[in-house]
């Protein structure tokens, strides 16, 4: 198995040195050597899979419910919750004990039904009247946990494996690892919530201790992801090509083979390519109306999420490697963080949600792209079957749901449980990192190989060791 090696050279010495004349060569016609040739003088260029007979997926959008979907009222049916209402957790659960559930809380029922859908008869609550109907193409998985039950070092540990900042998150990873096939748009795309950032901040999408160039490219929220896409006024497109190849000329005589400096002429690159063809990307007026509708786009609930699901869709299909599309942000009552009252808030951020979600699903579907592209869905945990604040759940990490969809995963599986409660993953249990290591094995990387020499040693998106979880993937 080959080892993952960093090279440290630019685009413009990939173009002059790898193709030697032949720049019209196809990108995607490329041999294996020829990949990691190209590999070796731009960290962004395509690169082979470690493993091309695994390689099921060539990118991923992350769907992230940000807060702590509930499991209980979104896709772990627990009948025996309304039969405990109100009273304390049986001795059989065990005592575990964290935030602000304790031995003096209560069971708390759920006003949710659930009903079975699909031809797989994959039970679905009535929050998601929409993703009820694509049961068939996902995956769900009942039985995740994690190690941290705070929000910040949960969502570093769902990012980037670990519970502390300063590594690098997945999308940096698997671009590190797969390079890109994006000609006019980062590599790698982060599309926040309107509403504000989370609480593990920006840090927790980082490259970390990566090269630069492999760090997100963060669109801003609204209807204009980014600016500066125009031209200045009184500057032809011509007269900018050549400002961006005077600097060229310059940076390359003395930048030498640092590292950051390669990643600052990069991002030059793809700026100068975004202001000439990446406008019509991110100008949804030419999307069909049946398209547009089917996302939400133009509905107040529906407009925000629909739009950015949908330029996932466009991204994906123009070559980006890896879209994490943020659902929540800004505080509990915008986050699906429900401490008060987890009716109002599930209600609240399902009806923003649950239309686009599906319809991602759909429009990859039909458009052919599902095949290639995993989608994942999920929060950094669920939330406690006790109450909180009477009519709220806390927070919970050791038994949740999540799921995820194409990139040869088995549609309409359910995989894992957690006991009569949703306490705790007791069936086939889950943790973050056996899913990293089958998500990088869908896109055909190893997790030992898709390393990093850092403070010597060897780093890794999965710490340890993750195991790819077989049952699940095609």
């Amino acid at each position: 198995m080959r080892e993952h090696t960093r090279y440290p050279r630019n685009r413009r010495e990939f173009l002059q040195n790898c193709f030697c004349g032949f720049g019209s060569l196809a990108v995607a016609s490329m041999t294996a050597d020829q990949a990691r040739a190209a590999a070796k003088f731009n960290p962004l260029a395509p690169k082979p899979p470690h493993m091309p007979d695994k390689a099921k997926a060539k990118s991923i959008i992350f769907l992230f419910m940000a807060g702590g979907p509930s499991h209980l009222e979104t896709f772990d049916p627990k009948p025996l919750l309304n039969k405990l209402d109100g009273q304390k957790r049986p001795a059989e659960f065990g005592d575990i004990q964290y935030q602000n559930v304790n031995s003096q809380s209560r069971i708390l029922g759920t006003k949710r039904s659930f009903q079975k859908y699909g031809k797989s008869g994959i039970e679905v609550s009535d929050l998601f009247p929409h993703q009820a109907e694509v049961i068939d193409d996902l995956c769900v998985i009942r039985s995740m946990h994690g190690d941290m039950v705070v929000h910040s070092a949960a969502q570093y540990q769902m990012m980037t494996g670990r519970i502390i900042p300063g590594f690098p998150a997945m999308g940096s990873w698997v671009v590190y690892g797969l390079g890109s096939e994006a000609e006019n748009l980062p590599a790698y795309v982060v599309m926040p919530d309107s509403h504000g950032a989370q609480e593990a901040g920006v840090p927790m999408y980082t490259n970390g201790f990566l090269p630069s160039v492999y760090q997100p490219t963060m669109f801003r929220p609204g209807n204009k992801p980014v600016l500066n896409l125009d031209l200045p006024k009184g500057i032809s497109l011509d007269e900018r090509r050549r400002s961006i190849q005077l600097l060229h000329d310059l940076n390359e005589a003395t930048a030498g083979e640092d590292l950051e400096f390669a990643a600052r002429m990069s991002a030059y690159d793809t700026a100068f390519r975004m202001q000439t063809e990446a406008p019509k990307v991110f100008d949804l007026s030419n999307e069909p109306k049946e398209t547009l509708d089917l996302y939400g786009v133009g509905n107040p609930l529906t407009d925000d999420y629909g739009r950015r699901c949908l330029m996932a869709r466009r991204m994906v299909e123009n070559g980006v490697r890896f879209v994490c599309v943020v659902s929540g942000g800004g505080g509990p009552e915008a986050e699906w963080d429900a401490h008060n009252d987890i009716e109002d808030n599930h209600l609240r951020m399902a009806s923003w949600t649950d239309k686009p979600v599906a319809a991602l699903i759909k429009d990859l579907k039909r458009r052919g792209l599902l095949d290639s592209t995993i989608v994942l869905w999920g929060g950094e945990f669920g939330r406690s079957p006790e109450s909180e604040k009477s009519k709220g759940r806390d927070h919970h990490n050791t038994g949740f749901s999540m799921w995820v969809a194409g990139g040869g995963f088995k549609g309409g599986t359910v995989y894992g449980a957690t006991d009569d409660i949703g306490l705790k993953a007791t069936v086939n249990p889950v943790h973050f990192r056996d899913l990293h290591t089958t998500l990088l094995n869908q896109l055909g990387l190893n997790q030992d190989a898709l390393s990093y020499m850092h403070l010597g040693r060897k780093e890794r998106l999965t710490e340890v060791r993750g195991e790819v979880i077989k049952d699940i993937v095609a």
